[in-house]
C-alpha cells in the first residue's frame, strides 16, 4: 500500500505517491499560484493518473519545515485533514533532510539551505550513509555569509542544495544541479517509507511545523509590546 507525500515548504508545490520499493508518481510545479489554490487539485490529479483511490493509501507524509510559514501550514493542514478523513497515520518529514535525501552522494557533506529572509538561511548538514541520510548538524538559522564561511572550512567537499543555493548561486563554488536543488515530494515519500518501516508515526493532533524562528508578525508584535511597556 502506498504513501501520499506533500511538500509545500517553499514556492514549489509537490505531491507524490510511493510504495516500499517504487516512486509511483510525482507532480512538482513552481508557479505564482498559491498552495491553497493548487494543492488539493494536484493531489486529485496525481491519484487519478496513478489509478489509485484515497482508500488505497496507508499513510500521508508531509514536509514539516523549516521553510515558508504559510506553505508549511497549508501542507500540514491538508495532510492532517486526509489523515483524519481516511483514518491513516501521518508522518512528518524534516524538509532539509528530504532535500539531502534527494542527493545520494557518499563522501560529500550535504548542505541544504532555504531562505530565512533578511540575508539569513535555514541550514542543516547531512551525509549519505547506508542508503539514507544522517543528520550531522540540525537545522538552524544563520546568516548566509556566516554559513558560507563555515562550509568553506570543512575538510571534505560540500554540496549546497535548496532555494538559497539558487538565490546565491553566483557566490557558491559547488552548487547542486537544478534537479537536485528543487524540493520534491518524491524524496519526502521515499524517506517517509523508510520512517514508516521503522515504526515512525506522528500524532495527528499534536504534529506541528518546524519553524525554528518566529514569524515577522510575532517579532513585530513583540517590538510593539516592548515599546508600549516603556
Amino acid at each position: 500500500m502506498p504513501i501520499l507525500a506533500i511538500d509545500t515548504a517553499t514556492l514549489v508545490s509537490s505531491v507524490a505517491i510511493a510504495t516500499s520499493d517504487t516512486l509511483v508518481a510525482e507532480l512538482t510545479i513552481q508557479t505564482r499560484k498559491t498552495h491553497s489554490e493548487k494543492l488539493m487539485p494536484h493531489i486529485a490529479s496525481l491519484l487519478s493518473m496513478a489509478e489509485m483511490s484515497q482508500s488505497s493509501l496507508k499513510a500521508v507524509a508531509v514536509s514539516i519545515g523549516p521553510g515558508s510559514f504559510t506553505g508549511l501550514r497549508i501542507g500540514l493542514a491538508t495532510a492532517k485533514a486526509l489523515s483524519y478523513a481516511l483514518q491513516i497515520p501521518i508522518i512528518g518529514v524534516p524538509t532539509l533532510a528530504a532535500l539531502a535525501f534527494a542527493c545520494p552522494a557518499p563522501g560529500v557533506l550535504l548542505a541544504p539551505m532555504l531562505d530565512a529572509q533578511k540575508g539569513n538561511v535555514y541550514l542543516g548538514l547531512y551525509e549519505w550513509q547506508d542508503g539514507t541520510v544522517t543528520e550531522i548538524e540540525p537545522p538552524r538559522v544563520v546568516g548566509f555569509d556566516e554559513a558560507q564561511n563555515e562550509l568553506s572550512r570543512q575538510q571534505r567537499p560540500v554540496l549546497m542544495l535548496g532555494e538559497a543555493a539558487v538565490m546565491y548561486k553566483e557566490t557558491i563554488m559547488y552548487p547542486a544541479p537544478p534537479h537536485a536543488v528543487m524540493p520534491r515530494a518524491g524524496s519526502v515519500a521515499v524517506l517517509a517509507e523508510q520512517m514508516y518501516a521503522q515504526g515512525v508515526r506522528h500524532d495527528v493532533a499534536t504534529l506541528e511545523p518546524l519553524y525554528i524562528r518566529r514569524s515577522e508578525a510575532e517579532e513585530l508584535w513583540e517590538r510593539r509590546q516592548s515599546r508600549e511597556c516603556r
